[in-house]
């Protein structure tokens, strides 16, 4: 088994240098679970090496011959060192961390779990591939269109020849989803090919790929705003902000930024001009995205009572399946919480040697280890955001393994772990805010009287929980080490709006878990949900682990939505839309209208509001840019529409869509005007989604974009469009022209 010493020095996309091992066998691992049977890993030894494009990871078995595989490492969203996964936690024992590291897909796709042969092996690949990444999310848009460019030239290329046939270039429109006319795509080639050789080589293709992406829409409107026809100059900018992009303030000093940003050619900045280059750059960056740029940073007051946020939740987080059969894995945690999940849940059940296990009760999803849980909660809470995370128990454990809960609670945790009220504010005092409690894990669980009282040192440590009217069962025991994990967040299972006037203390916070409340109104509900925190979550009659809508629950004031974020789909795009803003801290602040106790704001009548009227949402569908393939049988070509949602108040929900473009998923164009009325926009989110049309079964999905409806920016915008998994796949988007106006 030999072990390759020689170092490369690769360029990559961004001309900077990587050290990379040029070929190393590693040990890939890949765990196989059983129901009640212990873990198994699987363990193959495969070559793997850095492509010279700096972009792909080849990989070879050793015992498969010439068969290989290549993964992007544009699909690899970051690597992880030593033992933290779960399949190299199940190792330990046999190989040593400092060889180890784990290779994290975007999206849901299974990790990468590696053994090098040695640990200066493995800190080769870890720097190498970290670097690779940091280029790659660096990149600038153009580069990455350059990038793909390049991606696609491979795949074409089919015999390796670094050139391409006519033949070869017909088979590549349709990988790329295009059917173009034959004597139309010889044309191009032809221009494009300017040594006459009947092949494209290098530049030929760059030219070609600039014939086939040319965008008539862009020029169109580049002109129409060109007072010579060539350039855009500093005043023909400024018209443009006003006019097409709907700006109103620092015009000028706007138009002299972009010029200095965003144009290529050095002789049209000295100028002051830009070109038709430097225009497209511009639309296709995140200045010109529809979701505008300062609203990504953290830009709300962090301040308020933590019941006046909307709060990023996971439910059964530690599922990576449906909750009948599914895997269970620490992986979840991981997942949830490096996409700014600020909720998670934790189903505790007593475990063999006395150690608590974590799995969804009485169905065959696989266990796994409590104490393994909250060591990934210490690790990872805090790296996507420093906001507070919110553990939400179900305690199904003896008295005896609540005393290990707590205890590895404590020493596992430590000073992450809120375990007394904040210094200067009593319990009694009311909740805190999310900047109040940076870096801390709340533990919300049952607990042993109320928050605000205070548990005399000789009570016994197995105690009975007092019996409350219509909250808890008398005969629910909790240890007094568990019940004191607890400071602001008590779980009280909720009855009515009326029963938690009743009983609760005004200034005592509880989260109560609703299951039903199709006989109060939205107006109970919120203003409820301005003092008190509501925790919902899906039914147990979901055991494929499929969400409800989140909307309805946010458009209530109630801020713990907790989703299965396993399972992709509408709901998911949702909740990764109205906290992809804010810095994706997990909190977004409720309207003023649901956080104040004296207005009365009701969802299913929004026109009580005191405003001037309902707003209007014009959107020109333009056109679509390099969407994916959907179906990958050859010749198979996507026939795109494109549907605009409203999701908000009950009022405000609607639905349109353009007609299909038969045949070209390259470069529809559609330019057609839909309209909306909103009467909440604080409340609303907007969801674009691009559709393969299909006259005799259900349409297949294609790509979504979902934004906050008060993040957009007006004007004409791309919309770089995600994956059912949420992920990025560049460089597809839309080009759409955005107005907002008050409705007369």
């Amino acid at each position: 088994m030999c072990k390759s010493d020689v170092f490369k020095q690769k360029t990559d996309p961004t001309g900077l240098y990587v050290a990379m091992p040029e070929k190393s066998l590693l040990t890939l691992l890949i765990q196989r679970s059983r129901q009640y049977v212990k873990s198994r890993t699987w363990k193959k030894q495969r070559y793997f090496r850095l492509q010279d494009d700096c972009a792909t990871i080849w990989y070879k078995s050793e015992k498969a011959g010439n068969a290989h595989c290549t993964f992007s490492i544009s699909d690899v969203e970051t690597v992880r060192e030593g033992h933290q996964s779960e399949v190299l936690l199940s190792i330990a024992d046999e190989f040593p961390p400092d060889r180890c590291f784990t290779l994290v897909f975007r999206g849901r796709r299974g990790n990468l779990d590696l053994v090098a042969e040695s640990a200066e092996e493995a800190q080769s690949w870890v720097r190498g591939m970290r670097k690779l990444i940091e280029n790659l999310e660096s990149m600038g848009e153009q580069e990455k269109l350059d990038q793909w460019i390049c991606d696609w030239f491979k795949k074409a290329d089919k015999n390796g020849d670094g050139r391409m046939n006519f033949k070869e270039v017909q088979d590549l429109l349709k990988m790329m989803n295009m059917d173009m006319n034959e004597h139309h795509a010889m044309r191009l080639f032809t221009l494009a090919d300017k040594s006459e050789s009947g092949t494209l080589e290098d530049d030929e293709f760059v030219l070609f790929y600039k014939l086939l992406t040319e965008r008539p829409e862009v020029r169109r409107l580049f002109q129409q705003h060109s007072s010579d026809g060539h350039t855009l100059s500093l005043w023909d900018l400024e018209v443009f902000l006003r006019e097409g992009q709907l700006e109103q303030e620092n015009l000028r000093e706007h138009a002299a930024e972009l010029v200095l940003c965003y144009e290529p050619s050095d002789t049209a900045k000295t100028r002051q001009a830009m070109t038709i280059d430097g225009f497209l750059m511009y639309l296709g960056s995140p200045e010109g995205s529809v979701f505008n740029p300062s609203r990504k940073q953290l830009y709300q007051d962090m301040r308020q009572p933590l019941c006046h946020y909307f709060i990023c939740s996971s439910h059964n987080t530690y599922l990576m399946e449906n909750q009948l059969r599914g895997h269970s894995s620490v992986e979840g945690y991981i997942r949830a919480l490096s996409r700014g999940c600020r909720c998670v849940e934790v189903d505790c059940w007593d475990g063999p040697n006395g150690e608590p296990i974590v799995y969804h009760g009485y169905t065959l999803t696989s266990k796994i280890l409590f104490k393994d849980v909250v060591s990934v909660m210490g690790q990872y809470a805090f790296k996507a955001s420093q906001y507070p995370v919110i553990l939400s128990m179900e305690n199904h454990c003896s008295v005896e393994q609540q005393r290990v809960l707590a205890h590895h609670l404590t020493c596992i945790l430590g000073d992450k772990l809120l375990q007394n009220a904040l210094e200067g504010r009593s319990v009694s005092g009311g909740l805190p805010s999310p900047e109040d409690l940076k870096g801390k894990i709340l533990l919300k669980g049952k607990k042993i009287g109320g928050l605000g009282a205070s548990v005399s040192a000789v009570v016994d440590p197995l105690t009975r929980v007092p019996r409350v009217p219509c909250v808890q069962s008398s005969n629910e025991r909790l240890s007094k080490e568990l019940s004191d994990c607890v400071v602001y967040c008590k779980s009280v299972r909720f009855s009515s709006f009326k029963h938690a006037q009743k009983y609760m203390h005004p200034s005592t916070k509880h989260i109560h878990t609703l299951f039903l409340c199709c006989c109060w109104t939205g107006a109970d509900f919120v203003h409820h949900n301005s003092r008190q925190l509501t925790r919902i979550y899906p039914s147990g009659f979901r055991t494929d682990s499929s969400n409800f809508n989140p909307q309805e629950m946010w458009s209530v004031g109630c801020q713990i939505v907790a989703l299965n974020f396993q399972t992709a789909g509408v709901e998911m795009d949702l909740n990764d839309g109205l906290f992809g803003q804010n810095g994706r801290c997990g909190y977004v602040l409720k309207p003023l209208f649901m956080r104040s106790a004296e207005k009365q704001f009701d969802p299913e009548h929004p026109q009580m509001l005191d405003r001037s009227g309902p707003l209007t949402l014009t959107i020109q569908v333009i056109s679509g840019q390099q969407l994916p393939k959907v179906n990958q049988k050859e010749g198979s070509i996507v026939d795109p529409l494109v549907r605009v949602e409203l999701h908000g108040v009950p009022l405000d929900q609607a639905k349109l869509e353009t007609h299909h473009i038969e045949n070209n998923g390259f470069n529809p164009i559609w330019d057609e005007t839909l309209k909306f009325t909103v009467h909440v926009p604080e409340l609303a989110l907007v969801r674009f989604v691009v559709e393969d049309y299909d006259k005799t079964s259900k349409n297949d999905f294609v790509g979504q974009f979902t934004l906050p409806f008060s993040c957009i920016q007006q004007g004409y915008r791309h919309i770089h469009l995600l994956s059912k998994d949420g992920t990025k796949i560049p460089p597809s988007s839309l080009f759409v022209h955005i107005r907002i106006t008050q409705r007369t």
